[in-house]
């Protein structure tokens, strides 16, 4: 199924510097005007992806380039595109990569896939040589320290053009890391060490902003909400889920109640994500609205502000890495390991993405939330069966983030009815050494389930956040 309602979502903004060895074009005058359309068309392409692009033209000389640069740096770019259309020298683009603070991708695309060597004389050779400055300028970034990435390929090159994406979609997910606000509500689910966050670490290692929150600032927007309100959150439940004859119908108006005021919650603190728990006592207000938040986190959460219980903001900043990559992310711990069928199987109780279900997802209503107090709706589906990456946030003693995935594949099987999120998940290899392996890179014992094969994103967005990437395979 699809979310309801697409996440307002920051747009990368890209900036785009094309040049060459300006000395070239009295001497061959037919190789500006060529290289200027190519450069025409990398304009278009990269304006075809979801980014704003700032294009501050083409160069021709160390001058151009440091203007250029300034341009750049006023525009507050998430990653600049650097287009080697020919020869250049390293001061024409050292200066962008210096001053712009924004990481730099280099791109040498020829005009096709190979040079006509019959025809061609040394001016059409040279808008073939965009290969030549890229040893010089990887040098170069190295001794002035700034990293080096680049890719290469020819024009029309999908291929190209795909592992090109691949870097904006990177530096779409780093900026909202960057700009985010991640909504923490609540206190920690007691005695669980590895989730517990140094809020500070969140910003010195991702940037963005961590809003700490009152059960209160939920509880009084709850109590403002409108009985019609309520009945246009129940209509949408209804369309959404499949509802069990378990439902109580109390339960599940509080439920929309509750989902209603989360919605106001995340508008008027501008949250990108949210991370809540609270345990509460003897059936008071706070144990009723912690007990309330499944069906609106999970709402939440396929609209792209993802949700997680259990006081788990890094596991909620891995779902919301997973969403901007369009893969989802659902909040998942490890349930069982089914050493029959080869399968770990894996999930939670509480909120799912519901925009990665396999199927119409279900409401259950419940007696009891296992280990935990309150009582009412729960959601219970599989992710999507296909390929999938686990993503989870782990932090070393000194403080460091790093990212920790897994790639394998959801398989069809006999799930748990209880109102939980369920997936069977084959990794290839046995159950307990994935799960030995798993356990020893450092992860929390939550993280996100998202599907598709996210590494190649994943190992992108490391190297523009300069976080480490543990790759678990099997």
């Amino acid at each position: 199924m699809n979310a309801r309602t697409p996440a307002i979502t920051r747009k990368p903004r890209i900036g785009l510097v094309a040049g060459g060895l300006g000395a070239y074009w009295p001497q061959f005058p037919d190789l500006l005007p060529q290289l200027r359309r190519s450069a025409e068309r990398v304009t278009e392409r990269m304006r075809e992806f979801d980014a704003e692009v700032v294009d501050v033209g083409f160069i021709s000389d160390a001058q151009e380039g440091a203007v250029a640069a300034e341009k750049l740096r006023a525009a507050d770019c998430d990653l600049i595109v650097g287009f080697l259309t020919t020869y250049m020298t390293a001061t024409m683009l050292v200066p962008i990569a210096r001053r712009s603070g924004a990481p730099v991708l280099l791109i040498n695309l020829q005009p096709t896939e190979a040079m006509d060597h019959a025809s061609f004389d040394t001016g059409a050779w040279l808008a073939y040589c965009g290969a030549c400055p890229l040893p010089e300028m990887a040098n170069a970034f190295e001794r002035v320290g700034v990293p080096f990435r680049s890719v290469s390929g020819y024009l029309e090159d999908q291929r190209a053009w795909d592992r090109i994406g691949r870097w904006i979609r990177a530096a779409g997910v780093r900026s909202v890391l960057r700009h985010g606000r991640h909504g923490l509500m609540g206190h920690l689910y007691p005695g669980m060490y590895d989730v517990s966050t140094d809020l500070t670490m969140v910003t010195g290692n991702l940037g963005g902003h961590v809003e700490v929150l009152e059960f209160d600032d939920l509880r009084v927007r709850v109590q403002q909400v409108k009985d019609d309100e309520v009945e246009a959150k129940l209509a949408e439940t209804r369309e959404v889920f499949e509802l069990a004859d378990s439902v109580v119908e109390e339960d599940l108006a509080w439920a929309a109640r509750v989902a209603v005021g989360l919605d106001r919650l995340v508008a008027d603190f501008d949250l990108d994500s949210l991370a809540y728990y609270h345990r509460g006592l003897d059936g008071e207000i706070h144990e009723k609205l912690g007990a309330g938040m499944i069906l609106g986190s999970s709402l939440l959460t396929a609209r792209g502000v993802p949700a997680a219980g259990e006081y788990e903001l890094r596991t909620s900043l891995a779902m919301l890495i997973c969403d901007r990559f369009g893969a989802g992310g659902s909040f998942t711990e490890l349930q069982a390991l089914n050493f029959r069928d080869a399968v770990v199987e894996m999930g939670h109780d509480g909120p799912g993405h519901l925009a990665i279900s396999e199927r119409k997802p279900l409401l259950r209503g419940l007696g009891v939330y296992h280990g935990k107090r309150g009582w009412g709706v729960s959601v219970e589906f599989d992710v999507r069966h296909g390929p999938v990456t686990l993503v989870g946030l782990g932090q070393t003693r000194d403080g460091r983030y790093k990212i920790i995935a897994s790639e394998g594949e959801v398989v069809g099987g006999p799930l748990l009815r209880i109102g939980n999120t369920t997936s069977r998940v084959d990794f290839g290899c046995d159950p307990g050494e994935w799960t030995d392996a798993w356990s020893a890179s450092g992860v929390a014992h939550h993280w996100a389930l998202a599907t598709g094969r996210l590494l190649p994103e994943l190992r992108a967005l490391a190297d523009l956040t300069g976080l480490e990437l543990v790759e678990v395979a099997a």
